[in-house]
């Protein structure tokens, strides 16, 4: 509901979240999550109902306009409940507790959340979305809203008791306990023999729709594929699953094959048909598989991939300062000037749509490579609303080097008149109604960015993406590093949310990064501030590992450690490989200690499930290897120092701590935590090239043949 065809205008208006002012105009009496509504709650008695989402989410889209902008229901809420919306990409900390609950009792989970919780904050109902009217045996939500007040008007007691045995029991299931041994490569292995068991011949990823493209799930099989060896049966397993996989979403519906960058998942086992949001954690970790794709294949399609997601995050979503946005909506206006939105429409073509674009003799080529079919190309029972009747989403059917045989062309002359056809169709769509964009810029969503930048510009040599990942952590802090403390987001101003442990962590390793693309010991100066205080406000220093949020948060009834890695790697995962390297760059033995206490936390969780927390397995797998560093002494400007640098960025080496000796400050500041860097220095005026094991180095080449072979060994 728009603010021109609306009365009401509730406290939201007042909020910087696209989420929360997306519901300003509803008739419910909303209020932000805070001591004012919490306050009303313990006043007037009356419990709370609290609605979790975020501006990009389709089924809050739906509840919204089904349940909140509905007049009946508003009055229900009103006169029975305190209204609370929460946006759980500002607050993941309240979200987390909440979620924990309703899949304790629902067995499932998702959003929109809706947790019905006492004038306390203690949770006695929950699920997630409820239809307007009871149909399918589900009640729907005036039927909850109506009995749920009847329960607490009538049987508080027992609400109110039963509300305070479900938060005891999450608090006994979230407590921890004493790390129980050590994780170790028996884990790693049965974790990729679990994936191995789901994995889809076929079509790649794991299990059957929906699909997701899991990122962290990769980044584990690369790992057994370095560790294993390409010779070995696990390391051609790993390696085969991971790049198909990959292989098959790039050519599937979930890749944007015009504007670049993915959506959030498929919602068929054939990466056909997405779930048509973006999100830029997916973006960031992406890139960074197809990066580590790239290194072990030397493909030009992988590395053609990653950079069209990073132009797309550059071309859509990058604020002016160099921040990052945080998702684009699934849904969208379907034409200008109407009220109509539908899933995908800024997306999907009609065959007639694209044929009156490009000319019969060029659509027919185009039609063919991407799968365009007169009533639609939506496979069978991917389209149970009927949403994409006559209606195509384009995916990869042939490639242009079939295509060409076919017309008795070259394939370079049709490649160049696809991308004439993807340049032509592009520019079309962008007339189109855009989706939603969520302008706020997230620290740690932006910390995985600078990663894949940083990244890139060293694996595909381009400066152009190291500057953007330079201009993200520069306006990170300069608006949202306060005090010696990070905040949340940002969205035309800081906001008072504080900084989570997954902003300090991803921000972290965003750093770490952007030091071995640029060489600024500034940004590792910073990663060492930054890990110091998440110390400080973190750490467990009884049983280890990191919690989610700050101790003092008077708000939240569980404090929690986040231990699974799902479309987000965990902070804790993060962290352990984070503190790893910081250990060896700052030689801290401290760091280390930690490093292993963290992962020594999880230990039980890893033997349990270990396919749940699959970037843990990571830092895991870097814990069992000797630490192994590759110096390069030379002029950071130097040709010779870049011919060297390209030869290490052509290889896969997880685990390895790239540096420059560059002398003056920088190698001094170095040199005081890692002793053996006063030594190193180049031959003869030349740049060299430096290979370490546990800070013992071979002999240093200034040849780049010679480096290939000592990184080949």
């Amino acid at each position: 509901m728009n603010a021109s065809s609306s009365p009401h205008t509730n406290r939201l208006a007042r909020e910087k979240s696209p989420y929360l002012l997306q519901h300003q105009h509803n008739p419910v009496d909303w209020y932000a999550w805070g001591a004012e509504a919490f306050a009303k709650a313990r006043r007037e008695q009356k419990p709370i109902f609290l609605s979790i989402g975020y501006s990009t989410c389709h089924w809050c889209h739906v509840m919204a306009h089904e349940s909140f902008e509905n007049e009946e229901i508003a009055k229900l809420i009103n006169d029975n409940f305190i209204a609370i919306k929460v946006d759980r990409e500002e607050r993941p900390d309240v979200d987390r507790v909440y979620m924990t609950y309703v899949q304790a009792v629902t067995g499932g989970g998702g959003w929109p959340m809706t947790v019905f919780l006492t004038p306390d904050l203690q949770p006695f109902y929950g699920g997630t979305y409820f239809p307007p009217e009871d149909k399918f045996g589900r009640p729907g939500f005036p039927t909850v809203l109506k009995k749920l007040s009847e329960a607490w008007r009538d049987d508080r007691e027992n609400v109110v008791k039963s509300a305070k045995s479900a938060i005891d029991q999450l608090r006994e299931l979230t407590a921890g306990g004493p790390a129980q041994g050590n994780a170790a490569k028996a884990e790693i292995m049965t974790a990729f023999n679990q994936l191995a068991r789901v994995y889809d011949d076929e079509w790649g990823g794991f299990g059957n729709a929906p699909k997701f493209p899991h990122p962290v799930s990769l980044n584990l099989l690369f790992r057994v594929y370095a560790r294993e060896g390409a010779a070995s049966r696990d390391g051609k397993a790993a390696l085969g699953m991971a790049l198909a996989t990959l292989d098959k979403m790039a050519a599937g519906g979930m890749h944007d094959q015009l504007g670049g960058g993915f959506h959030r998942y498929s919602v068929d086992r054939f990466w056909h048909i997405p779930h048509f949001e973006k999100m830029l954690y997916d973006q960031a970790q992406l890139v960074c598989s197809y990066l580590d794709a790239y290194q072990v294949t030397r493909d030009e399609r992988h590395a053609a991939v990653a950079r069209d997601v990073l132009d797309y995050v550059l071309r859509d979503m990058t604020d002016k300062g160099g921040g990052f946005y945080s998702a684009e909506d699934a849904d969208s206006i379907v034409a200008h000037g109407k009220p109509e939105h539908a899933e995908g429409a800024f997306y999907v073509w009609t065959k007639a749509e694209i044929d009156a674009a490009l000319g019969t003799e060029r659509a027919a080529l185009f039609n063919r490579c991407y799968g365009v079919e007169e009533n639609g190309n939506a496979p069978k029972g991917s389209d149970p609303h009927g949403e994409f009747g006559g209606k195509n989403t384009l995916i990869v059917r042939m490639s242009p080097a079939d295509a060409a045989q076919a017309a008795g062309q070259s394939a370079e002359a049709v490649a160049a008149t696809l991308a004439k056809c993807r340049e032509q169709l592009l520019a079309l769509r962008a007339k189109r109604p855009r989706p939603h964009l969520d302008d706020k810029i997230i620290t740690a969503w932006n910390g995985l960015m600078i990663s894949a930048f940083a990244k890139a510009g060293q694996v595909l040599d381009e400066p152009r993406y190291v500057t953007a990942a330079q201009r993200s952590a520069q306006f990170l802090k300069a608006q949202l590093w306060k005090d010696g403390r990070l905040i949340r987001n940002y969205r035309g101003e800081a906001s008072k949310i504080a900084g989570f442990a997954d902003d300090y962590a991803s921000l972290i390793q965003g750093l770490l990064d952007l030091y071995e693309a640029d060489f600024d010991v500034g940004w590792l100066r910073w990663a060492e501030e930054l890990q110091t205080a998440m110390d400080t406000q973190f750490w467990d220093a009884e049983h280890g590992g990191y919690f989610s949020g700050p101790a003092e948060a008077a708000d939240i009834l569980l404090r929690m450690k986040e231990d699974y890695d799902g479309a987000e790697p965990s902070p804790n995962s993060v962290a352990a490989l984070n503190l790893q390297r910081l250990a060896q760059i700052l030689g801290s033995s401290e760091l280390k200690t930690k490093a292993d206490r963290t992962i020594a936390a999880f230990a039980q969780r890893l033997t349990e499930s270990p396919t749940s927390m699959p970037q843990m397995l990571c830092a895991v797998d870097a814990s069992l290897a000797k630490p192994r560093q590759i110096v390069i002494a030379g002029a950071p400007s130097a040709a010779d120092t870049h011919v060297l640098l390209k030869e290490v960025h052509r290889h896969f080496l997880p685990g390895k701590l790239l540096l420059l000796a560059s002398g003056g400050e920088a190698q001094a500041w170095l040199a005081k935590r890692m002793e053996f860097l006063g030594t190193v220095q180049p031959i003869q005026g030349k740049a060299a090239a430096y290979v370490c094991e546990n800070f013992a180095c071979q002999l240093p080449t200034a040849d780049p043949e010679k480096l290939r072979e000592l990184l080949s060994r």
